[in-house]
């Protein structure tokens, strides 16, 4: 059904407008995450130049992992799922449910495995007294950011704090660590989606976006606004030992999309 005319010609017509919303709300929410996480990573990070580098370190090597796994798999996915479709792109599949509703489960369940490990811990560890990031922790949660993007409903944050806790590193300090993460990048995926808005307006002689302007810089406000109030419910469940919650819910909304997709959404 993917390569339909009408729906090639729906996924063309329907990208510009699309395309500047979404850079405005990914642009809105790393500026909350910036602003939530600030004092934190300045208390953390930039105590001395020592500690800055080795942090600087760890973001380029775990986002360079990200890239490489990510775009790997989303051409993999381009090449056999999406074969048949015309002008192939792996954003096709964020409207899939039979693809979403997995995603959902898989995220859910690693959410999940990491909230029932700590809350086993025999004995509660301040941040100091346990392990710290390192490399090979910093790649691995890398590693599995790069599976997180090219799926819509599995979690980018979800997955990438669980894998910290997993390995055992403390939850503010994996929190912290997820979120730099996405700061670091937004703005390649930003680039990456005003190039393709400028080829597209190029294509299609549409130079006029000045009717979604507006609703686009209303779109990063409330992008902002939500992205602190979802940051702040975020981290009081992760502080309180309630982080397998989420990975309940993540797991109850799979089984509600599944069974959206057999009823033929």
């Amino acid at each position: 059904m993917w390569s339909s005319p009408k729906n090639c010609w729906a996924l063309t017509h329907l990208r510009h407008p699309m395309t500047l919303l979404l850079v405005m709300l990914h642009t809105g929410t790393m500026f909350a995450v910036i602003v939530y996480f600030w004092r934190q990573w300045r208390d953390a990070y930039f105590q001395s130049i020592r500690v800055f580098k080795a942090f600087a370190v760890e973001l380029l090597v775990a986002t360079a992992i990200t890239g490489v796994v990510g775009e790997s798999i989303a051409k993999l996915v381009e090449l056999t799922v999406l074969r048949d479709s015309t002008q192939a792109e792996i954003e096709m599949l964020f409207s899939r449910l039979d693809f979403i509703a997995p995603a959902l489960a898989a995220s859910g369940l690693l959410i999940l495995l990491a909230g029932i490990f700590e809350r086993r811990k025999s004995m509660p560890q301040s941040p100091s007294a346990m392990p710290d990031l390192t490399m090979k922790r910093a790649s691995a949660i890398g590693l599995v950011q790069g599976f997180c993007l090219p799926f819509r409903g599995f979690s980018r944050s979800g997955a990438t704090i669980s894998t910290g806790m997993l390995l055992g590193v403390a939850k503010s300090r994996a929190e912290a660590f997820s979120f730099a993460l996405a700061v670091i990048l937004t703005p390649p995926v930003v680039f990456h989606e005003v190039t393709r808005l400028i080829q597209a307006e190029h294509d299609h002689n549409n130079p006029d976006l000045t009717s979604v302007a507006y609703i686009s810089l209303l779109g990063a406000l409330i992008a902002f606004a939500a992205g602190l109030l979802a940051l702040k419910w975020l981290s009081r469940w992760l502080e309180n030992g309630r982080w397998y919650l989420f990975g309940i819910y993540c797991l109850v909304a799979a089984v509600t999309v599944r069974f959206l997709h057999q009823l033929g959404y």
